[in-house]
């Protein structure tokens, strides 16, 4: 972790993945994250496998570099140690339902008057201004929504989940930013702000921003959805031995390529070395890595492709990630001992900051009771 978010306070009333993803970012950066929970815990904790109950791998992966206490907000001595807290916190941030929030009094116009510097920050799987607003969500449901899942499926054309929690850690990202704009807004004028990040949006934009394509303009100009994405060869391509994902990008990749694979009469063609024209066929050059891939192995191809600096990678398993020489170079997977679960394998932040100390990250917290000790750290 680093300094650079030193003295900023965030108070975390979220659960799950998406909130504490974004929060666990601000705590990489130093802000001093205090994470409320039931008294139960997040039900994420409960994610296994664990070593002892409310500490399991997903709580241990999504939490490091916060504190945890555990607060029944309905019950009247718990929530004021809640506004205790938030009195000296700079940031609120949550992913309630609009409607959840405001029976806590927590929405924005409840808190505005009594502290109005504080960055109130929430993320809803919909906003707050739609007819969906108080429609529940997960990532799988907002998978579905956004289009991911139609946009993945499979070879039948059934819609498919990607198997990984992209919408919640997407969405995390944008809580993150959004808390950052806030932080930076406080910290010009002296005033604080509310900012709503909502997952179906934010998806909707993260997918649309290369697909609207020729829906982009009024009247349209050709068919939605980008064409280099959706052709069929767009793949990990089958080699002698193995896959390989390999991508040819500019003109002189693709007649670098052509030439090496003996695919001189397409080397300099006109529409190969025209960028627009290559993006409308892009499909066909597909066609043609395809075809000559199997004719070498993949430890071969890398050499050839890295020598012509052709963008390239084997395709990697998660085994493979966890052996992998260049993260064993970064350290990103650190072997720690963690104050109650004793030896981990830990995920550091992802970031470098040149010039700044790096410090050690703090494990993911275990819960506090209601009754324990707990204040912000000194600015």
């Amino acid at each position: 972790m680093y300094d650079l978010l030193k003295g900023v306070r965030v108070l975390d009333l979220t659960s799950v993945v998406l909130g504490p993803f974004a929060t666990q970012y601000l705590g990489d950066f130093g802000a001093d994250v205090i994470k409320v929970e039931p008294p139960s815990g997040d039900i994420f904790r409960q994610v296994q496998p664990s070593r002892s109950e409310g500490m399991g791998a997903g709580h241990l992966a999504f939490n490091r570099n916060k504190r945890a206490i555990g607060l029944n907000l309905k019950a009247a001595d718990d929530h004021a140690r809640l506004m205790a807290l938030l009195k000296d916190a700079d940031v609120l941030v949550h992913n309630m339902r609009p409607a959840a929030a405001k029976r806590l009094g927590l929405d924005p116009e409840a808190l505005r008057a009594t502290y109005p510097r504080l960055v109130y920050c929430v993320s809803t799987g919909y906003g707050s201004r739609g007819r969906y607003a108080d429609l529940p969500a997960y990532d799988d449901i907002i998978q579905a929504a956004s289009g991911i899942a139609h946009v993945n499926a499979y070879a039948d054309g059934a819609p498919r989940f990607l198997p990984t929690i992209l919408c919640d850690k997407i969405g995390g990202l944008h809580l993150a930013m959004a808390v950052l704009a806030g932080v930076l807004q406080q910290t010009r004028t002296g005033k604080g702000c509310a900012i709503e990040a909502p997952m179906f949006e934010g998806l909707v934009s993260f997918l649309m921003a290369e697909h609207l394509s020729g829906e982009t303009f009024r009247p349209p100009k050709g068919n939605i959805g980008y064409n280099r994405i959706l052709s069929e060869h767009r793949k990990p391509y089958a080699t002698k031995d193995g896959f390989l994902s390999v991508l040819p990008y500019n003109g002189k990749h693709w007649a670098d390529f052509l030439n090496v694979v003996g695919r001189e009469d397409l080397a300099q063609a006109d529409w190969v070395q025209n960028a627009g024209q290559r993006s409308e066929r892009v499909g066909e050059l597909y066609a043609v890595v395809a075809a000559v891939m199997p004719e070498r192995s993949t430890a071969d191809w890398i050499t050839l492709l890295r020598e012509l600096d052709i963008p390239c990678s084997a395709v990697n398993s998660f085994d493979d990630l966890l052996s992998d020489r260049h993260l064993a170079d970064v350290g990103l997977f650190q072997d720690i001992e963690h104050p109650s679960e004793g030896s981990i394998r830990a995920i550091r932040s992802p970031f470098w900051v040149e010039g700044a100390a790096e410090l050690p990250d703090k494990p993911a917290p275990e819960l506090l009771p209601s009754d324990a000790d707990i204040t912000w750290a000194e600015r």
